[in-house]
């Protein structure tokens, strides 16, 4: 690798990473600020959150990644232009296509991480993240068992309990359902108790009073109680997905063992090859996107007018190969035997980057022609 290759790639690297942590931290606030609500609605401490969140980063590394090359792509082919580093290379001879070497190693290095992201972490912190939501739901003491705090479980839901002794009786119980549209029924009881029937859970009342308000009529039935039960399963534990996320299975099975996923966790085969090969056009994509921030940048020659009309082509490709992205996977989806057109993206990126290094390189001069009399 030559000086020139060495510099260019150290430059990419570092705005990649640059560029890939502030989208991370932009991606990051907007998911933490519903998780966090949610996990401290639902008595969770900061931990936990922490936990939640660091489980939830590759994913979000998985969505900015190739957004994150992108740019650096075109950050550095702009300084290089504006600091006339890509005008001395083409007096001494080298070619766009030499210019370009060190943007294809840094896809393939994008490439690469986005390998280990799709393969490795991002199934295993999916399948972490589902263990460690199905345990929070279980956890009924951390969900409702707080004393002097109105919960809100679920939505339409709240509960309240004033006290807790140390036998485990519920001191001053307040429930009220929401969920039905016409309806409210409001449940206050001097104790209750929690008891357990195999999965499911039922809140005991001792000693209260029902409210049902039907609001279409207007209409309110109040009746006391010596002892209701409830069951509020839903209310401590969410639905559970059937098997595993399909994103949690690891690539050896979704290539080797799809019967066997089809019987165990019901995805199709359609739905196996879509994901399987989604993580390899991925990675693919990552070569794409750098090539094309480069080419598109240097298509155009000098002008004094900057590289905007560039810059402007660069997002306009990437918009369209993103846009192919979203259409390529219902044929797959059908058909899993359709699974070449999930790299049709990947390709068509290719042919564009190297028909805008054909153009650099050679350029297309209009002359006006001369008519004599």
């Amino acid at each position: 690798m030559s000086r020139y290759d060495r510099y260019v790639l150290s430059q990419l690297l570092w705005l990649f990473g640059f560029f890939a942590l502030i989208l991370v931290g932009v991606f990051w606030i907007n998911r933490a600020v519903t998780l966090f609500d949610r996990l401290i609605a639902d008595g969770q401490s900061a931990m936990v959150f922490l936990e939640f969140s660091a489980l939830s980063l590759p994913n979000l590394i998985r969505i900015v990644l190739p957004i994150a090359a992108f740019a650096a792509s075109v950050y550095v082919t702009n300084r290089l232009t504006s600091e006339s580093e890509l005008t001395i290379m083409r007096a001494t001879g080298c070619s766009p296509w030499r210019m370009a070497r060190p943007f294809a190693v840094f896809g393939l290095v994008a490439a690469g991480m986005m390998s280990v992201l799709t393969h490795v972490l991002l199934p295993a912190s999916i399948d972490q993240l589902a263990q460690r939501e199905a345990e929070v739901s279980r956890d009924t003491t951390a969900r409702l068992l707080t004393e002097g705090t109105f919960l809100h479980p679920t939505r339409g839901v709240t509960f309240y309990i004033r006290s807790i002794d140390g036998d485990g009786t519920l001191r001053d119980v307040y429930l009220s359902d929401r969920r039905a549209p016409d309806v409210t029924q409001t449940y206050t009881a001097r104790a209750a108790y929690l008891v357990r029937d195999g999965e499911r859970v039922n809140l005991i009342m001792v000693d209260g009073l029902a409210q049902r308000l039907i609001q279409s009529d207007e209409t309110l039935s109040l009746t006391n109680f010596a002892e209701l039960g409830y069951d509020i399963t839903a209310l401590i534990r969410r639905d559970a997905a059937q098997g595993r996320h399909l994103r949690a299975i690891p690539t050896r099975e979704l290539m080797f063992d799809r019967a066997a996923v089809t019987g165990s966790d019901g995805y199709t085969e359609g739905a196996q090859a879509e994901e399987l090969h989604l993580r390899f056009a991925r990675a693919a994509i990552c070569v794409a996107v750098a090539l094309i921030g480069f080419a598109a940048l240097t298509a155009g020659g000098y002008s004094r007018f900057g590289v905007w009309r560039q810059i402007v082509l660069a997002v306009t490709v990437l918009i369209l190969l993103e846009g192919l992205r979203g259409v390529v996977s219902e044929p797959v989806l059908r058909n899993p035997a359709a699974w070449p057109v999930l790299y049709l993206p990947t390709l068509l990126g290719l042919a564009i980057a190297a028909g805008l290094l054909q153009m650099s390189g050679r350029p297309v001069v209009l002359r006006r022609r001369t008519v004599t009399p």
